[in-house]
């Protein structure tokens, strides 16, 4: 079965295929047809059929052959290859062909390519060389960006912007989790905030613009969850009952912002924090052997139920937010 894509539909309004109100029409009778609103149901282009996987196969054993051999020489060599090579393979697969799989993939290697190029250049590989390699990625994936219009390409770059910070701070302040949580979050926050940048200028998501978003939220929701659930020493592997509280109120409201945004990645992101927490608890009180099991089926009956009634739930969560913000969010429809 064809799948056609927002984007397809758009293009295909652009080019004169189809008119706007067919389109309207088509997206409506779809969302008609799943008992869900098209713009709630968070779309991104991953996979469009089984050749994706057999040319990310063929890909990845290329470049793989391609490192080996280059480092058989020198190790910027063998990165210098892979960069090479995913960029030139990107030109057909990405440019030409369009297909999703293969482009993610091809951009994540053509990156990472250029960091590990950059750090083996170096006489001494170091957190300096790290901030080096992060700095010419960023500006790399920029350039990808220029070239394809790949829409993971922007997480990547704010990836590559924040792995820089990181390694530049690291030159000057001791190792201390203390910091290095605080920058995360910290960065967390500003990786949302472009994340609903982008999510603002396409509130309808019918362009590659929420895709981007998409990928931004991915990048976010481990740098705000991760520092927040640490700082509340659910890691360290002994959680009493306040904890376990505050990790259900924190998952709450991080609900709230998901149903807000209408993004899920940061409930999946604090997903294990909050499993981990209440398997420490049971396991505490005396439920050893089933502690994982009853609060696995406990969250997950939770959150289906959750997803059963998502879109009347993000309906009265928006009820509470100001008509000015909820212009900036995507629309119950």
């Amino acid at each position: 079965m064809t799948m056609y894509s927002e984007e397809d539909l758009a293009s295909a309004v652009a080019a004169g295929v189809m008119s706007d109100e067919a389109a309207n029409a088509l997206r409506a009778h779809v969302g008609q047809l799943r008992k869900a609103p098209a713009v709630d149901e968070e779309h991104f282009r991953l996979i469009t059929g089984f050749n994706d996987i057999f040319v990310v196969i063929a890909c990845a054993l290329l470049l793989a052959s391609l490192a080996g051999i280059g480092a058989s020489f020198a190790a910027w060599f063998g990165a210098l290859c892979v960069a090479v090579a995913a960029w030139l393979l990107a030109e057909f697969f990405t440019r030409k062909r369009r297909m999703a799989l293969p482009s993610i993939v091809l951009l994540l290697a053509f990156v990472g390519g250029v960091v590990a190029t950059v750090f083996f250049m170096l006489p001494t590989q170091s957190s300096g060389g790290f901030a080096a390699g992060s700095a010419i990625g960023a500006m790399a994936a920029c350039l990808h960006w220029w070239r394809f219009r790949v829409p993971i390409t922007v997480a990547a770059g704010a990836a590559a912007v924040v792995g820089c910070a990181f390694a530049l701070l690291l030159q000057v302040l001791p190792q201390s989790s203390a910091w290095m949580n605080a920058v995360a979050f910290v960065a967390g926050l500003v990786v949302f905030g472009l994340a609903m940048r982008w999510d603002s200028s396409d509130t309808l998501r019918l362009t590659r613009r929420s895709d981007v978003a998409f990928w931004l939220h991915l990048l976010a929701a481990p740098l705000i969850v991760h520092p927040i659930f640490t700082a509340l020493g659910v890691t360290h592997g002994q959680v009493n009952a306040g904890q376990a509280i505050a990790v259900v109120a924190l998952y709450v409201a991080i609900a709230l912002v998901s149903l807000a945004a209408d993004r899920r990645a940061l409930m999946v992101s604090a997903l294990t924090y909050v499993l981990f927490a209440f398997s420490a608890v049971l396991q505490q009180v005396g439920v050893v052997s089933l502690g994982f099991a009853i609060t696995a089926l406990a969250i997950g009956a939770a959150l289906l139920l959750l997803s059963a009634f998502w879109h009347p739930t993000r309906a009265w969560v928006l009820g509470f937010l100001p008509p000015g913000v909820q212009g900036r969010l995507a629309p119950f429809r």
